[in-house]
């Protein structure tokens, strides 16, 4: 198997961290044009004043910058080590596919329960994804 067929997923993710980053200041700019807070709500992070619909987007980046880190170690590594198997694709595919629809679900419906689970199950895959590397078949093995 085409062992950069592993970097994909990673851009794939990177580019949805960067399109949800570009959504924070547009929200702080919409929230402060509409005089429902001030620049000084955002000196130390976001003030009680910042509605909430203003502070999902950041909420939503920090989310893509915690556990993904995980995912993009773990990537290099399969990278690295030349260790990328079919298997291992797919749950880096799912992975993305996951936080995708869990930053969809976040920034549009904020359906707790149904984000919650999508947040969940994206953990789940990369926690299978570090478990095949260190214990699961090895490619041509």
């Amino acid at each position: 198997m085409q062992i950069d067929l592993i970097l994909a997923p990673m851009g794939v993710l990177a580019a949805l961290t960067f399109a949800v980053l570009g959504l924070v200041p547009l929200a702080r700019f919409r929230a402060t044009g509409a005089k429902h807070v001030t620049a000084d709500d955002f000196k130390y992070g976001e003030s009680a004043r910042v509605p909430p619909g203003t502070s999902i987007p950041n909420r939503n980046y920090m989310n893509l910058l915690e556990l993904p880190v995980l995912f993009y170690v773990i990537c290099l590594m399969i990278y690295v080590t030349g260790r990328l198997t079919e298997l291992q694709l797919g749950l880096a595919w799912a992975y993305v596919g996951l936080r995708a629809l869990h930053s969809g679900v976040h920034l549009t419906l904020n359906i707790v329960m149904i984000r919650l689970s999508l947040f969940a199950m994206s953990n789940l895959v990369l926690m299978i994804m570090w478990l095949v590397f260190f214990f699961g078949p090895r490619p041509g093995g």
